[in-house]
């Protein structure tokens, strides 16, 4: 590899804006023509429904880049050795690749990494349409303030940053950890705004839930949010198989770990901040803090679950969340039992960020109840009760 290729070589900045601005025309052409008929209002929504969408595979797919070890494909940025693809940068990627060939670079995952950063760039065009839709609209549209696309148009920016440090830092752990939590806080962001402007199009008020089940409800998206958190720091520092086994890792309850070791932030990629090489009992600490943490989101979701469905209130997300747990239960117990498949890792961090999409859609699409409603509500499964009895 070239030791004086520059980490930011912004020689090439415009043509990949470039690029994510055609990526963006192709669903803003396609919502123009879908709703070409409604209100702008029906248009905005329309529109953050979509982006929302495509910020969910922005995600899986930068789960397949890193997964991949694709992350490192091209070693700057924000092109490809200063081109704005890999075809400019074909022979820096084969003089590189001859160099070391079993290291981050080669022409596959250059491509890889490429992809993931013009479906980035796309995927910032639309969240700045949504930004400049919001404040055309910001009289019609009193259901959202436009600071909500504004403010996340900041943390794509910020995303993005993350992003190119991901590159330039060689992997750093807390860094590749803060790129997926951003990633799932837009993920978040946007789907709190769709569902507030699917329910004002159509005019569905926010369900009144009972204050236990709504902070049962942000409990269990406290938890799913650590628990990703921990997931990413298992996933950067490359501690998925420190423990090959379950329920026991290696063949123990609870296994030789360094804690301490294992969550020291800020450090390189397989180092302590002392320059020392990790040892394997901190992998493991990360890896079993990881699982502990799981039993007790599986837990508190399938609490959750039987309490919207016995209350019979957000039966879709629930529905949602008890599917959603299975998948991460499978495709857990796959990572470990099967050596880290690729499509089980891939589909492992889908499954995290449908979790936080449909736990921010559940919370969005409800409030608290009133002792009003409450009564109205407890009135009505009483009634409902006494029909079934005296049938």
């Amino acid at each position: 590899m070239n030791n004086t290729q520059a980490l930011y070589d912004l020689a090439p900045m415009l043509e990949v804006m470039a690029l994510g601005l055609v990526i963006a025309l192709g669903p803003l052409a396609w919502v123009w023509w879908r709703s070409r008929g409604s209100t702008p209002v029906r248009r905005l929504q329309a529109l953050t429904v979509l982006t929302l969408f495509l910020t969910f595979d922005l995600v899986m797919f930068g789960a397949f880049t890193r997964l991949t070890d694709s992350g490192l494909g091209c070693p700057d940025w924000p092109g490809c050795y200063g081109s704005a693809s890999p075809v400019g940068a074909h022979s820096e990627i084969s003089a590189a690749q001859q160099a070391m060939p079993t290291g981050p670079v080669t022409h596959g995952k250059a491509w890889v990494e490429m992809i993931h950063r013009y479906l980035a760039t796309g995927v910032g065009v639309l969240i700045i349409a949504l930004t400049v839709g919001a404040w055309r609209q910001r009289g019609a549209n009193r259901v959202l303030s436009p600071w909500w696309p504004t403010a996340t148009l900041v943390w794509v920016c910020l995303q993005g940053a993350f992003g190119a440090l991901t590159v330039t830092m060689k992997l750093f752990p807390a860094i590749v950890t803060l790129h997926l939590i951003g990633g799932l806080v837009l993920l978040a962001l946007l789907c709190l705004q769709a569902v507030r402007q699917t329910q004002h199009t159509k005019g569905v008020a926010p369900v009144a839930l009972p204050g236990g089940l709504r902070w049962l409800l942000a409990g269990a998206m406290a938890l799913v949010a650590l628990q990703s958190v921990l997931g990413g720091w298992v996933s950067t520092n490359y501690a998925v198989l420190a423990c090959t086994t379950f329920p026991q890792c290696q063949g123990s309850w609870w296994p030789e770990m360094a804690f301490s070791e294992g969550f020291q932030i800020w450090r390189e990629l397989g180092h302590l901040q002392d320059g020392s090489l990790i040892s394997f009992a901190a992998l493991t600490a990360i890896h079993y803090v990881h699982r502990l943490v799981a039993y007790g989101v599986l837990l508190v979701l399938a609490l959750l679950v039987w309490r919207l469905m016995r209350a019979r209130v957000l039966a879709d997300q629930a529905r949602w969340l008890a599917a959603l747990a299975l998948l991460q239960l499978l495709t857990g117990l796959s990572n470990v039992i099967l050596d880290w498949p690729l499509v089980a890792a891939v589909l492992h961090t889908g499954g995290a960020a449908a979790l936080i999409v449909v736990l921010t859609w559940a919370l969005a699409a409800s409030r608290t109840a009133t002792a009003d409603a409450r009564a109205v509500h407890a009135q009505a499964r009483a009634s409902a009760s006494k029909r079934r009895v005296s049938a």
